[in-house]
């Protein structure tokens, strides 16, 4: 099985309405499906890299291609985790969650995207919960960050609403404009008093989390 070699297969997390899980090759088709459809209106781009701006064909083609990179590159020492998020048994969207030296940082970062006909549902709120549940639970983070291009009000509605705090800004440039970044910070005890969907991991074993550069949950 793929999860002998590969042990964070055999994560799964679980909220009210959702799992969320590494892709399959039927889920990586799916999730190709969605990004042709469409991810967000096209009058505003919340991507520092605009890879939406491609033909349907070529958004689903890149969304597999990036996906398979990100497993392929995986180590203890630096790791990308790319869940497809699966609601009444359909992959709506792809919630992400990257640690680097997650045993001395401590902290972890978050990124996703919806398909356009799945947004204003909630869902992306859960799925953020989700993660942020692995994250402070399952790894023993004591932080998660994230953030949104100015503009982006669903995204940093999500951070509000989960207790994130303003982290700071940066400039990029994207589609030749200089946008600027909002970044955003939760700590574990702010994650705690905001908390509001049950979530439960199952295979986050030994071997999954030394693949994750952690020998066992941290406290």
């Amino acid at each position: 099985m793929l999860a002998d070699y590969l042990p964070v297969y055999k994560i799964r997390l679980h909220t009210e309405r959702l799992e969320l899980r590494l892709p399959d090759f039927d889920d990586l088709a799916a999730l190709g499906d969605r990004a042709a459809e469409g991810v967000h209106d096209p009058d505003f781009m919340p991507f520092l890299t605009p890879w939406t701006d491609a033909e349907p064909l070529q958004r689903g083609r890149g969304t597999v291609q990036w996906q398979l990179r990100v497993l392929a590159a995986m180590s203890p020492e630096k790791w990308q985790l790319p869940f497809v998020v699966v609601h009444d048994g359909q992959v709506v969207g792809t919630q992400e969650v990257n640690g680097e030296q997650i045993a001395l940082t401590r902290e972890a970062s978050t990124g996703s995207w919806l398909g356009l006909a799945h947004h204003g549902k909630g869902l992306g709120t859960e799925m953020r919960a989700a993660v942020l549940e692995f994250v402070f639970t399952g790894l023993g983070a004591e932080y998660a960050t994230s953030a949104s291009l100015d503009g982006n009000g669903p995204s940093a509605g999500v951070s509000r609403k989960l207790g994130y705090k303003a982290d700071g800004i940066e400039h990029h440039v994207v589609r030749g404009v200089r946008r600027l970044d909002n970044r955003w910070r939760l700590s574990r005890e702010d994650w705690e008093a905001n908390r509001e969907h049950e979530v439960r991991i199952e295979g986050l074993d030994e071997d999954a989390l030394a693949m994750l550069g952690l020998g066992a949950p941290q406290a």
